[in-house]
């Protein structure tokens, strides 16, 4: 719809720049106040949303890379501009992160469970901003529609950074996206400021966002030579699945085991 917020000769500052950095920071703060709440060092806290995202951004981009067939059958397209300027597939940051993470919190002897829960609001918030800016470039486009709901990208500037069709009515799968993280969020928030057992509020999200994205993804464009699991499903509904899996088995595990406890603020302890 509007992939750049303005040009001043050849720079541009794009949209989908400048929503994923909102939402970054607002992530970041949402980690840090319940980080703080869960009697977590907030400044540990922020540098592990730092190293996270990173490391998600390098994700995002290696699991395009080997899934882009055009990539794939020329590997000098791994240098290229476009590549380099491309958002890349959540997917394969939400993994980079998810390893990154871990071996920080090992290092740091951060609480897993305990962190990982006052990430995941944020997380969830972080990635409903981000899919506007997917609507604002016009990736991650839907198939056609004649809903009275689709929307039609015509700006040609769009067409020529991400390929998004023009003048066809498609489904707006990117704030379909949207609208479900923004419900998770508000479910997780009030989640995690209630007595909860540690581990309930990201295994929570695992949960709602598998299934979130599961159905997403049967309105979504894709290029069937980027899928290279077979099956009726999409490499992305297929991770998907895991997420639930792992979600509801942890769940299912966690729920007569671990204790449940209050969300209380004490003066956080220096970790590391």
């Amino acid at each position: 719809m509007f992939p750049e917020v303005f040009r001043i000769g050849g720079f541009f500052l794009p949209t989908y720049g400048l929503l994923v950095a909102l939402a970054f920071l607002a992530a970041l703060w949402i980690a840090g106040r319940l980080g703080a709440k869960a009697g977590l060092h907030k400044e540990t806290v922020l540098n592990l949303g730092i190293y996270c995202a990173l490391a998600g951004i390098a994700g995002a981009k290696l699991l395009m890379i080997v899934l882009d067939p055009a990539v794939r059958s020329n590997w000098r397209e791994i240098f290229s501009l476009s590549t380099l300027q491309a958002a890349g597939i959540f997917y394969g940051g939400f993994i980079a992160a998810l390893v990154t993470a871990f071996v920080y919190m090992w290092r740091n002897g951060l609480p897993a469970l305990r962190t990982a829960d006052a990430f995941a609001p944020g997380l969830a918030l972080g990635h409903a901003i981000g899919r506007l800016g997917c609507f604002s470039a016009g990736c991650c486009w839907g198939v056609q529609t004649r809903l009275p709901w689709a929307v039609t990208f015509r700006n040609p500037r769009a067409n020529e950074l991400v390929g998004v069709p023009l003048g066809v009515p498609l489904h707006p799968t990117q704030l379909y996206e949207s609208l479900g993280e923004l419900i998770i969020f508000a479910a997780l928030y009030f989640g995690f400021l209630r007595p909860h057992r540690d581990g309930s509020i990201v295994s929570l999200y695992l949960v709602l966002y598998g299934i979130l994205r599961f159905c997403v993804e049967f309105v979504r464009f894709h290029d069937q030579q980027s899928n290279p699991l077979t099956g009726p499903f999409s490499t992305e509904q297929w991770i998907s699945l895991v997420l639930v899996v792992v979600g509801l088995g942890y769940w299912l595990f966690a729920r007569n085991r671990q204790p449940v406890t209050a969300v209380a603020a004490p003066a956080p302890t220096h970790v590391g």
